[in-house]
């Protein structure tokens, strides 16, 4: 069970995407349940894939009445990400990064950020997004990671709390769905297979 203060984690400040308004972040559960996709950057090949992949089930969340939200740490690398469609849901900027530590998402340092990002999990995952036409970029925040957060209609409890190890952890489609008590109409993306000559981004 999860030991977040919700209370405090709601009043965090998050900047819409599409109308630039300041909204509470707990605004976005307040009249639904809420899917809160924290990415690690918008420029991130694994997060690109990653969104995809969560993309999948936002057809089932809009029948079953959940709010599908991204949210990403900086603006950077924002316009190339909405261009791309790689996101089927709303799309908010925590300009602080409060939310980010709040959560307890790490922030890597500039000799633990190598070894992670060159990892087996990275690399699997940066496999399955370059044979999926999915690229990255190294512009941004390079140090942050994400995770992601499910919290119920009017914040009654927190469903799910997910924390990334490795920059290629994600939440499985089928966890999420799990978590909301939803059936899932869609299938996961196959797990890649490692390729050591994957250019990890």
């Amino acid at each position: 069970m999860s030991t977040l203060n919700l209370a405090k984690l709601s009043s965090n400040l998050l900047k819409s995407a599409a109308s630039g308004e300041n909204v509470e972040l707990g605004s976005l559960w307040q009249d639904r349940t809420a899917v809160i996709f924290f990415l690690r950057r918008f420029g991130c090949q694994v997060c690109r894939w990653t969104a995809a992949e969560v993309s999948k089930l936002e057809k089932d969340l809009k029948t079953n009445g959940v709010a599908l939200i991204g949210v990403g740490p900086e603006e950077t690398g924002l316009k190339e990400f909405k261009e791309g469609g790689f996101f089927k849901g709303d799309i908010y900027i925590d300009e602080k990064k409060q939310s980010y530590r709040d959560l307890g998402f790490k922030r890597y340092n500039a000799i633990s950020v190598l070894p992670a990002a060159v990892g087996k999990k990275v690399r699997e995952v940066a496999s399955k997004a370059s044979a999926e036409g999915i690229q990255g970029n190294f512009s941004g925040d390079l140090l942050q990671s994400g995770g992601m957060l499910i919290v119920a209609k009017g914040g009654e409890k927190v469903l799910l709390h997910f924390i990334q190890d490795s920059p290629g952890d994600h939440v499985p489609l089928e966890d999420i769905a799990k978590a909301l008590g939803i059936t899932a109409s869609v299938q996961a993306g196959v797990r890649p297979q490692c390729n050591d000559d994957v250019c990890t981004r």
